[in-house]
């Protein structure tokens, strides 16, 4: 048994049922629905300007970017101007690619060993197709949840929310987003579960955010169609904390939703400091979004120093006569 996802699982579980006690039981509904939202947003908000400052002050004095394509060189040698751009243009529609389409993981492959050693190398369509749903739903279920910060809500939301459930199963209607982003979270952690070599390099820190992610999709999908909490109720403690009136509304709201906000406050506090802040370091990586132009344009490194060299004409005059001796060949006689 894999220690690392058992441990993560478990303090998903501490978390979620840190929630239910707190909110339920002991009747800290302000702490747990007021209180460490407020504090999970302001950690998220330091701690993800505290990481991109960071980064962007990181030194790059070279072009390194990762590149699959033909650099510009010679004019009758066709360049792949979007996977090896030598323009700024390039570059954007590079990231742009990346950013909605995930070009890089397209192309991801994965090495399998076959019978009688034979090393064969496969695409990992699947692992793309599965990242981009998961992202895309959580893009989504994100929008959607806008509407109870939001009043009235704006005709795009009330459009995608239609988008969202167009199916119309069940009473209140099916939301794909949800459905999907649980899938997915699902299709990642069993395949860092089943695949030896992915298992093999996987950390806590890697199951604890599809745990969580879990969660909260569970969580929110139990509260939606089973618990039935008061939609009226939560919106009503949401537009509090937007305006800053922060108010735990009268006859309260089910505990599943406590558990539900705490689940999110956790994710919210825990992001900046974790892999999932590829979000925004996606923007600031120099192998993605520097043009590929070293045949073209020398770069010297600004921080380069004087150094003492002893140069070959140097280094003859002083050894000379001995490697005439050693039958050396010499520019100079």
């Amino acid at each position: 048994m894999n220690v690392n996802y058992v441990v993560s699982l478990i303090a998903v579980m501490v978390l979620a049922l840190l929630g239910y006690v707190g909110a339920g039981p002991l009747g800290l509904q302000g702490v747990f629905g007021i209180i460490i939202p407020y504090l999970a947003v302001v950690i998220f908000i330091c701690g993800v300007f505290y990481r991109i400052v960071r980064w962007a002050k990181s030194p790059v004095p070279f072009r390194i970017t990762t590149t699959a394509g033909q650099q510009q060189t010679l004019p009758w040698i066709k360049q792949d101007k979007f996977e090896n751009p030598s323009s700024t243009g390039g570059v954007i529609v590079r990231m742009l690619l990346e950013i909605f389409l995930f070009r890089s993981l397209f192309r991801n492959t994965s090495a399998k060993l076959n019978a009688g050693g034979k090393l064969s190398f496969g695409l990992e369509k699947w692992l793309w197709l599965f990242a981009l749903a998961f992202h895309y739903a959580l893009l989504t279920v994100i929008l959607r949840h806008l509407r109870f910060f939001l009043e009235p809500v704006p005709y795009g939301l009330q459009l995608l929310e239609g988008l969202d459930g167009f199916l119309q199963v069940g009473l209140p209607g099916l939301m794909l987003s949800g459905v999907v982003l649980l899938g997915a979270v699902t299709f990642l952690f069993l395949r860092r579960l089943f695949i030896g070599r992915v298992r093999y390099i996987s950390l806590a820190s890697d199951y604890f955010p599809l745990f969580l992610i879990f969660a909260i999709a569970f969580s929110g999908l139990l509260m939606r169609y089973f618990t039935k909490a008061n939609v009226v109720q939560i919106k009503t403690l949401t537009m509090s904390l937007v305006t800053f009136h922060p108010a735990i509304p009268e006859g309260g709201i089910h505990v599943i939703f406590y558990i539900h906000l705490f689940l999110v406050s956790v994710l919210l506090a825990y992001f900046p400091w974790s892999k999932l802040m590829h979000m925004g370091g996606i923007f600031l990586s120099p192998t993605r979004n520097m043009t590929g132009n070293t045949r073209a344009a020398r770069h010297v490194n600004p921080w380069n120093y004087p150094v003492k060299v002893h140069t070959y004409q140097e280094y003859e005059d002083e050894f000379r006569e001995k490697m005439i001796e050693a039958g050396l060949p010499v520019e100079k006689e």
